[in-house]
């Protein structure tokens, strides 16, 4: 029971959340004024979706999961897939873009909030942006943070730190999620503009690296990485087997979200060309393919 009630914390992340959500109400409050129930209504579910995101984001750095990360490596495995997967799926599905804009202070009509698209101020943000929601630009930072921060010099800088562990390592990895999975979930008023050829590719790419950092980690080591939990005071699990319990939970998490993901991408290609052997061959590169640019249904 110690494990569920021992290790609560209030970190300044918190304030960030409360920021989001009191920001994120005000914009919907803007979107809604008026006629339109129904938009109103859709918003409002939408945005649970959002609100479940920031709560799974709380879960992960403020409750036991993080104070037990400290102590077992299998633990903190859990909470990098909290932060790079579960928490970005929900905030992109969420959509909360549009009200983030309108709950801009001084943005009292749509006309004045439309601005932060068109105004010469927001160029160089527009500019940043669009790079970074590049379809292989998102998917390629993606993978490079996840490899990157479990290096074991990586990892130990930032197991040692509260504050980098949670805002540089767990910061990026939600950045980089959210920029990934926008590649795939529908997220008014973004634009998907990968292909689905290209996200079968992505997918597949993005799990067989897992796999090949889940290996090594495992079957391919002959020690822990992690010089933090080579001595843990009050923790007999030796961290070798801490580390492979770790390395199988990244493996089979894995498998659990690009599988389904890819039933799905394969399914829309082959309703949007109408059979599975002209779906075949745009995976393949067999024929002309055309570059998808369409708004996601909620």
């Amino acid at each position: 029971m110690r494990y569920l009630t021992q290790g609560w914390s209030l970190d300044p992340f918190a304030i960030v959340v409360v920021v989001l959500v009191i920001w994120h109400e005000v914009g919907l409050a803007r979107l809604t004024r008026g006629p339109g129930a129904e938009r109103a209504r859709q918003l409002r579910l939408r945005s649970i979706w959002f609100y479940a995101g920031l709560a799974m984001l709380l879960i992960a750095v403020e409750s036991p999961i993080e104070y037990w990360s400290g102590q077992y490596f299998f633990v903190h495995m859990i909470e990098h897939l909290l932060v790079m997967f579960g928490a970005p799926v929900l905030v992109v599905a969420g959509a909360p873009w549009q009200p983030l804009r309108y709950g801009l202070p001084g943005w009292r009509d749509r006309e004045a909030a439309g601005q932060v698209m068109t105004g010469d101020r927001a160029r160089p943000l527009r500019a940043i942006g669009g790079f970074f929601r590049k379809p292989w630009v998102a998917v390629i930072l993606f993978n490079l943070v996840m490899v990157l921060w479990h290096l074991p010099a990586m990892f130990d800088f930032a197991a040692r730190s509260q504050a980098v562990h949670i805002w540089l390592m767990d910061g990026s990895f939600f950045v980089a999620g959210t920029l990934f999975w926008l590649q795939f979930i529908p997220s008014q008023p973004l634009r998907i503009t990968m292909s689905r050829p290209a996200q079968m590719v992505a997918l597949l790419l993005t799990n067989v690296q897992m796999w090949i950092l889940a290996m090594s980690m495992s079957i391919l080591a002959t020690g822990s990485w992690y010089s933090v939990y080579n001595h843990v005071p009050g923790v007999t699990l030796a961290p070798f087997a801490d580390q492979q319990i770790g390395a199988g939970i990244l493996w089979i998490c894995g498998d659990f979200w690009a599988v389904p993901t890819m039933v799905y991408v394969v399914r829309r290609l082959i309703a949007e060309d109408g059979d599975v052997g002209t779906a075949v061959d745009k995976i393949l590169g067999r024929g002309s393919s055309r570059r998808y640019q369409w708004v996601g249904r909620n």
